[in-house]
């Protein structure tokens, strides 16, 4: 049998996969979190993937044409980004599928000339955080403005 692993831009006939995976990856993170209630990743519709899409880079990755995971970046005017909605799907996890989107958003930083990339992630999610540190970024700050502690993580580019 032959395995494919392709990763693309996304399309607006990628958001309802997008969606499943966003929606897969997010619960996960509250449950592993212990976040009670929603977040703005279970909440988003359809339209709203399709608004990203059109407005941010959107990645999705796939296996055997199988979507297993999404990254979005916004390019900033300052030259900075700020990646969300990153998730890769329950079944398809520590086989590198996040590093391959990490990685690519690295590429695309360079290509574009962007000097830092930020996002934010749950401070004591420790499984999370190792992955951002082994990837290059550190933790500038934290918050509570979301009623947990949020740490926002950055990586510079030379």
């Amino acid at each position: 049998m032959n395995y494919s692993f392709i990763i693309r831009k996304a399309t607006v006939d990628d958001a309802e996969a997008i969606q499943l995976i966003t929606q897969e990856a997010f619960k996960k993170y509250m449950k592993d979190t212990g976040l009670k209630g929603s977040m703005e990743a279970l909440d988003e519709s359809v339209e709203d993937i399709m608004a990203d899409i059109s407005s941010k880079e959107v990645f999705v990755a796939f296996i055997d044409n199988t979507p297993v995971g999404t990254i979005r970046v916004q390019i900033l005017p300052d030259k900075s980004a700020y990646i969300s909605r990153f998730g890769v799907s329950l079944a398809y996890h520590n086989i590198g599928i996040g590093k391959s989107l990490m990685n690519l958003v690295d590429k695309l930083m360079s290509a574009k000339g962007i000097k830092k990339v930020s996002l934010h992630t749950a401070s004591r999610y420790k499984d999370l955080i190792r992955f951002y540190y082994g990837r290059g970024f550190y933790i500038d700050s934290t918050s509570k403005d979301r009623g947990y502690i949020r740490a926002l993580l950055v990586k510079e580019y030379q």
